[in-house]
Order: C-alpha cells, then structure tokens, then sequence
C-alpha cells in the first residue's frame, strides 16, 4: 500500500458512480478503480449475511489490486458491511452514510423525507444515525427505485408514476428537506426536484469524499495536485451492465 496505489470503490451497481464522479471532481490527481457489484444488484432488499459476504467478495478482488484505501460507495453495504471491515483490514474503510445531520439544521417544523433502501432502514448504524439527527425524519424506503438507475430508464414513464407514488402522502405537507440516502438516487436528483421545487435535497457524497480525503491525508497516502489521474471502472456483470456504468459516468453534472 503506498500513494501511488489506486482508491477502490465498490457499491451493489451503478449508484456508487456519483461518488466516483465527486471524488474525481475534488481529488482528480488520485487514480482509482471502481467495482460495480451489478451481477448481484440489489443489495437493498437482501439480509445482512447475503450483503456482508458479497461485500468481502468484492473486497478481495480488490485488494488483489493493491488498493490503498476502501470506500462504500453503498449506504446498504456500509450499513451492512463497514464496522467487520474495519476489524479484518489495514487500508482505511470509509463508508456513506445519509446525510440526515445537515439536514436536521434545515428544519422549519415541516418533515425530513429521507429515502432509502429497507436494508439502510432496517440497519443498526441508520437506527443510532437517526436517533440522534432524525427527530423530524420520516424513513420512506424505495424497494425498486434503483433498478430505474441500473437500466438508464431516465424517461421510463414508469419512473414517473413511481416517484408520484412515493410522493402522494407529502405533496400537501411541509417537506424541509429530502435526504438521499441511495447513492443510486442522486442520477434522479432533477426529478425528484421537479415534486418538490423549493425544498433542499441532500446526498452524502461530498461529505464522504472529505472524509476521504482527510483520512489518506493523515497517512501520508495522498498523490499530489499535478499528479495525472486515472480512472478504471469494472462490473461484476455483462457487457451492457458495465457500458451502464460508464454512461452514468460520463453525463455532465
């Protein structure tokens, strides 16, 4: 493990793309090396087990690279996954985790929608996450939605109803903020928007690219501004699966 080595990125498919896209934005000296677990996908509707041992799975292929550092770009898999991953390696972990702090400063006495898969829900870090930021959250989980992202179905007009679907209750409330707790989801930011057009809607992907950026800092791992990055992006699937991947990485924004 040294400086020179790529940051590893995982997710269950196509979502932990958005948190490529950020940590190329804020640290495009770095050189790294995505894993698309889309042979899997989804990771949110399946049990702790199933998650934990896909993730080791995955990690292996890519410490068999020479990573020098993990990020979850998964909220399910960090929930799933990050504390045993801590325990069992030496490269920094660091994970996602829905950004319901910044959120809880944006309350006006209206609700916090935060959207997410059941397993992020269901999980133990969500539950200590939400005891402490979530007084005025309403879970709203969204088993499917991130299939739209996987399939590139952006103009599906099945897309459409789901999302008014999912809307329905809140429309005539007072939503403060929506907090997006799928990295999948943040592809669908500008719809979701277009429901609620003056409310805030947050994601954790610039939170966790400081928080690594930070952590190789103070080992000593980061590549220096000048440095000619480098990105390689991979997929557990097809062919089709792996040209999602790159589509996605490649839209403006």
């Amino acid at each position: 493990m040294n400086a020179l080595s790529p940051i590893g990125l995982i997710d269950s498919g196509a979502g932990g793309i958005s948190v490529l896209k950020e940590a190329v934005r804020l640290m495009p000296q770095e050189r790294y090396l995505f894993y698309g677990d889309q042979k899997n996908a989804p990771y949110g509707t399946k049990s702790k087990e199933e998650v934990l041992a896909l993730v080791r799975a995955a990690v292996q292929y890519l410490l068999s690279r020479d990573i020098k550092a993990l990020v979850l770009a998964c909220n399910t898999a960090t929930a799933r996954a990050a504390r045993e991953l801590r325990e069992e390696l030496t490269i920094p972990v660091i994970g996602m985790e829905p950004a319901l702090k910044p959120a809880s400063f944006l309350y006006r006495g209206g609700k916090i929608l935060v959207l997410a898969t059941p397993g992020t829900l269901s999980s133990e870090k969500y539950g200590l996450l939400s005891s402490r930021w979530g007084q005025h959250a309403v879970s709203v989980p969204c088993p499917g939605l991130m299939e739209f992202v996987e399939e590139g179905g952006f103009d599906d007009p099945a897309l459409l109803r789901y999302l008014e679907n999912l809307f329905e209750p809140w429309r005539q409330s007072q939503v403060d903020a929506i907090v997006l707790g799928c990295t999948h989801y943040v592809f669908l930011k500008s719809l979701i928007q277009r429901f609620f057009p003056n409310t805030p809607v947050l994601d954790g992907n610039e939170g966790t690219v400081r928080q690594l950026q930070r952590v190789l800092d103070s080992r000593d791992l980061l590549l220096p501004p000048g440095e000619t990055g480098s990105v390689t992006i991979e997929s557990s699937g097809t062919s089709e699966h792996l040209a999602v991947l790159h589509r996605l990485f490649e839209l403006p924004g």
